[in-house]
């Protein structure tokens, strides 16, 4: 069984919709980052960094196997399902570039500038609109060339992408209305919040 220590930020939605594809047995355990849930000593031991989402295998080849953050448990369970990343070839490193370009780049900026839209920061807010703006811009044109964010299939590229951007959205909307309006981005929204493991993913909740 695969357990997922999570929590309803958009890192911590990326592994539920991958779950939700591949129709996997799991199971969640919340993380209340809100209340320092994510400092607990025992959530430490499988989570260095203090944060989620981390998941336990407990059914990984040569014993049960742990992993922190989104990236690599993304890559983890597409290999070891083997679906939405191809094994080998041009089109595994075309899933994997992207993938990396949101995780070192679109997440942290977007994640930014929701700090800075809500400080007294004239300057850090202008530079996180201008830079969000920008990845959402590049991501847009990447979308005029392909259906997917790394080519014609759908991949953890594209669940890595989408909840950053529904986020954004949500909460950023005037900020970014120029960007997020791309017709190339409102497509590709469309096309993947249409799947129901994505819709699964993010309405995903914790009990009680």
């Amino acid at each position: 069984m695969i357990t997922l220590h999570t929590w309803t930020t958009p890192n911590g939605r990326k592994p539920i919709i991958l779950l939700e594809e591949l129709g996997v047995p799991y199971e969640t355990a919340p993380v209340d980052i809100g209340s320092g849930a994510q400092f607990d000593p025992e959530f430490l031991k499988l989570s260095p960094n203090n944060k989620i989402p981390a998941i336990v295998d407990d059914e990984a080849e040569g014993g049960a196997l742990s992993l922190f953050e989104s990236g690599a448990i993304l890559t983890y369970l597409a290999d070891k399902y083997g679906k939405f990343l191809p094994p080998s070839g041009p089109a595994r490193w075309q899933a994997m570039q992207w993938l990396h370009w949101q995780i070192g780049g679109l997440g942290p900026m977007l994640g930014q500038l929701g700090y800075f839209a809500q400080q007294d920061d004239a300057f850090g807010l202008e530079r996180f609109v201008k830079e969000g703006g920008r990845l959402l811009t590049v991501l847009d044109t990447q979308l005029g060339r392909s259906e997917y964010v790394a080519g014609d299939e759908y991949t953890i590229a594209d669940i890595a992408c989408y909840p950053w951007i529904m986020a954004a959205s949500e909460r950023l909307p005037e900020m970014l209305a120029e960007s997020l309006g791309k017709p190339n981005l409102q497509r590709w929204l469309s096309l993947v919040g249409a799947r129901p493991a994505v819709q699964a993913g993010m309405k995903w909740k914790p009990r009680g």
